[in-house]
């Protein structure tokens, strides 16, 4: 496969945003003062993916592969934990075209939910992504449906990375942003777009360290995968199409409790009325946790990457 840098780079950014532009919203960046959420700098600016199409940012890179690419009669077909499949059915509807969903079990019952509010097809798979993902491709090779990855496709990277221009749009160049990551689709979009110009930092929960095990290894290697977060940043490994740019453009991984994720969550509701799902809270945990010391001027951007799981289940 061709390297992450021969394919996406600001240029393939700049023209997914031009692709996809009256399919997506330009999601709002929210300034936060730091004490707010417990967090010893002037203020955050937080990216709000959550109120985004489909739930998550997501929706970016799956319109750009459907808008780059001819669609079969078969339609799409994809695996997913729950945010992408969200995302591809939303494209899908909107576009007129059949759409398949194969869920791991872990997938959460919001996520089944909504698939199904949108009419997609939705078979589980197995246990965990990877199952679902060999359930999805030989379901792919039988029907001749357009395969649609969650995370590691040149067009899904660079939809992705679209996030990050509009950041610098809305605010300018900040210092720092801080990224969840699972299978490093959103990360490498947005490191991409960046491309050093900023200090990028990967987020990962401790139950699935995809990029953070890469690192130490030198190379992308298979992980375990459970925790509060799975069902988002559940990829077994990083993808492709993530790991050069990463070794490129990502400064340092970090890894967060379950209990800091939750606090995290729980402090962007009660604070400041922002629902997001676990996978979300990330960039802030690491915050609050110590994990990252910024300088009391920096300007520091947290992507809140999806919504997509059941509000009652916040409190306060």
């Amino acid at each position: 496969m061709p390297q992450s840098f021969d394919l996406i780079g600001p240029d393939t950014v700049r023209a997914a945003a031009r692709r996809i532009a009256g399919d997506v919203r330009r999601t709002p960046l929210m300034r936060v003062p730091g004490p707010a959420l417990g967090v010893a700098v002037e203020a955050l600016w937080l990216k709000l993916e959550h109120l985004q199409i489909s739930g998550s940012f997501k929706a970016r890179g799956m319109f750009n592969r459907m808008r780059s690419l001819p669609i079969p009669p078969a339609g799409v077909v994809v695996a997913s934990g729950g945010n992408a499949g969200i995302a591809v059915a939303t494209a899908a509807r909107a576009l007129g075209v059949p759409c398949e969903v194969y869920l791991p079990e872990l997938a959460s019952a919001a996520k089944r939910q909504a698939l199904a509010a949108l009419g997609a097809t939705v078979v589980v798979g197995g246990a965990a992504y990877a199952d679902a993902l060999a359930a999805c491709l030989q379901r792919q090779q039988a029907t001749g449906a357009l395969l649609m990855h969650a995370y590691d496709q040149a067009e899904v990277v660079a939809g992705a990375g679209t996030l990050a221009a509009e950041i610098e749009e809305q605010a300018g160049l900040p210092d720092r942003v801080l990224v969840s990551v699972g299978g490093g689709g959103l990360i490498a979009g947005i490191a991409a777009w960046f491309a050093s110009r900023t200090r990028v930092e990967a987020v990962e929960p401790e139950g699935a360290p995809t990029l953070h095990a890469a690192r130490a290894a030198g190379e992308p290697v298979d992980v375990a995968v459970g925790g509060l977060a799975a069902d988002a940043l559940g990829a077994r490994r990083i993808g492709a199409f993530a790991w050069p740019l990463c070794q490129a453009h990502v400064a340092a991984a970090h890894l967060v409790t379950d209990n800091a994720i939750r606090q995290a969550q729980s402090d962007l509701w009660r604070h400041l009325r922002l629902a997001v799902e676990p996978a979300a809270a990330l960039p802030l945990a690491a915050l609050q946790s110590g994990l990252v010391e910024p300088h009391a001027t920096e300007r520091i951007a947290l992507v809140l990457c999806g919504a997509n799981f059941d509000p009652a289940t916040l409190a306060g």
